[in-house]
């Protein structure tokens, strides 16, 4: 193997090596902006329960059904 092949063999490795880094830099951005999908989601129906929750019990109690309006 010659000197010109080989500094084209090492081109081309780093080449290579800067896509596939690059490849991998989008699969964990990809997983990253998933899982803080799946974190938005979940507080979300967490924060519909509660809601949902105090609405049945106030409905059940008659809870916050009146506004006392005397001064």
């Amino acid at each position: 193997m010659d000197l010109v092949s080989a500094i084209t063999s090492m081109d081309q490795a780093q080449a290579i090596g800067s896509v596939q880094m690059a490849v991998a830099k989008k699969m964990l951005d990809m997983q990253q902006f998933q899982g803080d999908s799946a974190v938005q989601l979940i507080q979300a129906a967490s924060q519909s329960m509660n809601t949902a929750g105090d609405a049945l019990v106030a409905s059940a109690t008659g809870l916050g059904g009146q506004l006392d309006t005397y001064a």
